[in-house]
C-alpha cells in the first residue's frame, strides 16, 4: 500500500485522486504504523516550509524507511521539506535527507514570483521516474523557492524560471518533483504511474 503523508499540507486528497484515476489505491495518513507497513511513500505539499513541524511526530518514521530503500516520492514542497533548511523559514530545520539549502527566486520583471503556471523541463540525467518523459515536456509550477543541491549528481532535470533551477532530483530509492505532477495532465500521469511501477 502506498502511503500519502498527511500533514494538513493541503493537495493531499488531489493526489490521492491522481493515483485512484491510474487504478492505484493509496492512503492518507501520519500514523507511524502505516509508514512502517506501507510499500511506498508519498510526501505532497503546498505551503510554507515551516509546515515541517507538522510531521516532527513522525520524521523518525520517515527517514527510517528512506534509508532502509523505501520508495519515496517527494512533490512541490515535498521535495523542498527533503533538505536542511530554507530561506523562507530561517532557524527551522528540514529532514534533512539531502544536504544544501532552499532559496528564493529572483524576482524579476519578467518572471513574477511566486512562479504560477505550465514550464519545460530540461533533462540532464536518465532516471526511472522520467520514463516515457520527452526532453522539453510541460508540468505544472506553483513555487517561490527551490532546492539547492550540495550534490549536483542527484538533479536529473532542471527548468528556467529567472534562473535555472532543480525540478527533479533522483537518488536510488528517492525521487522529487518541483512542480505538481497531480496537476499537469497526461504527462503528470506518466510520472505517478513511473513511480507506482516502481512499487509493484
Amino acid at each position: 500500500m502506498i502511503v500519502i503523508l498527511d500533514y494538513d499540507a493541503g493537495n493531499v486528497m488531489s493526489v490521492r485522486n491522481a493515483l485512484a484515476s491510474l487504478g492505484t489505491e493509496a492512503k492518507v495518513s501520519r500514523r507511524e504504523m502505516d509508514i512502517e507497513r506501507s510499500s511506498a511513500l508519498i510526501l505532497p505539499g503546498v505551503g510554507a516550509f515551516e509546515s515541517v513541524s507538522r510531521i516532527k511526530r513522525i520524521e523518525k518514521a520517515i527517514i527510517n524507511e528512506i534509508k532502509e530503500g523505501k520508495p519515496f516520492l517527494g512533490l512541490c514542497l515535498g521535495m523542498q521539506l527533503l533538505f536542511e533548511s530554507s530561506e523562507e523559514s530561517p532557524g527551522v530545520m528540514g529532514l534533512g535527507v539531502f544536504k544544501g539549502k532552499v532559496k528564493r527566486l529572483p524576482n524579476k520583471k519578467r518572471f513574477k514570483v511566486p512562479q504560477l503556471g505550465w514550464n519545460s523541463i530540461k533533462i540532464i540525467r536518465k532516471c526511472k521516474l522520467l520514463g516515457g518523459i520527452p526532453d522539453g515536456a510541460y508540468f505544472y509550477f506553483a513555487n517561490s523557492y527551490a532546492v539547492t543541491p550540495s550534490d549536483t549528481r542527484i538533479i536529473v532535470a532542471t527548468s528556467t524560471y529567472g534562473i535555472k533551477f532543480p525540478s527533479v532530483i533522483c537518488k536510488e530509492n528517492i525521487f522529487a518533483t518541483q512542480f505538481h505532477p497531480e496537476k499537469s495532465g497526461e504527462m503528470g500521469r506518466r510520472i505517478l504511474r513511473n513511480f507506482v511501477e516502481l512499487v509493484v
